[in-house]
């Protein structure tokens, strides 16, 4: 990574999360963790390596799935956690941040999409909605404390506002030093190689058992 010149600090990352995502993924580890423990202190014989390898299997997925999925985003580059993969990408190398049925960033001519930042059609179409009443009420005269003239900003979904803030990011970061270099890649191969081992050794043990 470039350092960034002292008159072009780099503030601390912004992160978005989906807090939904995060209360699940605690409520399925605490169920795995229950049902697997209850085998593997109670079970006899094979039904407790079966609840270790349903453990092992599940467990990384769980995480991969719900508490894993983060975007951090400063003024040079984004990073996106994504369940298998991290992606970073200095904001030059970022062609588009968009936000149709899903939220994904274009850049060097692939798509990544943003599994952190979930699009939800039914908050996009309340947020319409709500503007579309405001905007009616304001015509008439009735909203409170409000001129009648002045249009009002329309309603953003979660989502659309997180895209609306990486755009701006990228937009604003994009010529300055430290934004510069390509897209990088990498694989969680520490959630892969648990799933993987967690999936064989089950599959041993059905298979012999």
């Amino acid at each position: 990574m470039t350092t960034p010149s002292p008159h072009e600090p780099v503030y601390a990352d912004r992160v978005y999360r989906s807090p939904m995502a995060v209360v699940s993924g605690v409520l399925l580890l605490a169920l795995v963790a229950w049902l697997c423990g209850d085998a593997v202190v109670r079970g006899d014989g094979s039904a407790r390596w079966v609840g270790v390898a349903v453990a092992l299997f599940a467990v990384p997925l769980i995480v991969a799935f719900t508490l894993r999925p983060a975007v951090f985003a400063n003024d040079d580059r984004m990073r996106v956690r994504n369940p298998f993969r991290v992606i970073e990408l200095p904001w030059a190398a970022v062609d588009a941040v968009r936000a149709g049925y899903s939220a994904e960033v274009l850049a060097e001519g692939s798509k990544y999409q943003l599994w952190s930042v979930p699009v939800s059609l039914r908050e996009r179409k309340k947020a319409g909605r709500q503007f579309s009443r405001g905007n009616a009420l304001r015509g008439k005269g009735m909203a409170a404390g409000a001129d009648a003239a002045e249009p009002a900003a329309p309603a953003r979904a979660s989502a659309d506002r997180v895209v609306d803030e990486l755009r701006e990011l990228a937009e604003r970061g994009a010529g300055r030093p430290g934004a510069q270099g390509g897209v990088r890649v990498r694989w969680a191969y520490e959630i892969i190689a648990p799933a993987v081992a967690g999936a064989v050794l089950l599959a041993v043990l059905l298979a012999t058992g």
